[in-house]
């Protein structure tokens, strides 16, 4: 795992080798990135706050907080994964970055704080991927459900077989070979 820019730039992070995670690969990251940096968010802004669903290896999550984030919050529900991200947001002392192990869906439905950038990377075969939108943004009818301050950008991955055109807080779609990021506001 590579971060691309910021204050931990260039800094490679070997992943153990019997993850099961799926890393978003250095050309989806950067042109993500580039989608956010060139559309949506000035990561220059002070205080930006971001939530990283299925954190995994920890790279998204590691790349917001590089690039200035306050603070990233990086929910993982697998054990050896968290210890993993505990073990380098230590190792970096990048305290701006808080790794968590909770269920993302019960973490999202407790409440609490609101994010201005929500980045969630399934795993691609999750029965209920479809539910990740309302979860985040809450539903037409219960808005205030939803853990995205208002103006904040949501970015879900997903595999090819998955459209979220229709749904009516959906911004843009964008493809980098098999992985794809869905929009939302």
């Amino acid at each position: 795992m590579r971060i691309i820019r910021g204050k931990y730039k260039g800094r490679h992070i070997p992943t153990p080798t019997h993850f099961k995670a799926r890393p978003t690969t250095d050309f989806a990251k950067e042109g993500l990135f580039n989608v956010l940096e060139n559309n949506y968010v000035d990561f220059a802004e002070d205080g930006l706050t971001a939530l990283d669903l299925f954190a995994g290896t920890g790279s998204i999550g590691l790349e917001l907080a590089s690039r200035g984030c306050s603070e990233v919050v990086s929910v993982e529900k697998d054990f050896k994964h968290w210890q993993f991200l505990q073990r380098v947001a230590k190792e970096l002392n990048a305290t701006e970055w808080k790794p968590v192990h909770a269920d993302v869906f019960k973490f999202c439905r407790q409440g609490g704080d609101r994010y201005d950038i929500i980045f969630a990377d399934p795993p691609y075969a999750l029965p209920n991927l479809d539910e990740i939108p309302d979860t985040v943004l809450g539903t037409a009818e219960h808005p205030e459900e939803g853990v995205l301050k208002a103006g904040g950008i949501f970015i879900l991955e997903h595999g090819k077989n998955y459209d979220f055109s229709g749904h009516p807080r959906f911004l843009s779609h964008r493809n980098y070979g098999s992985v794809h990021f869905s929009f939302f506001r």
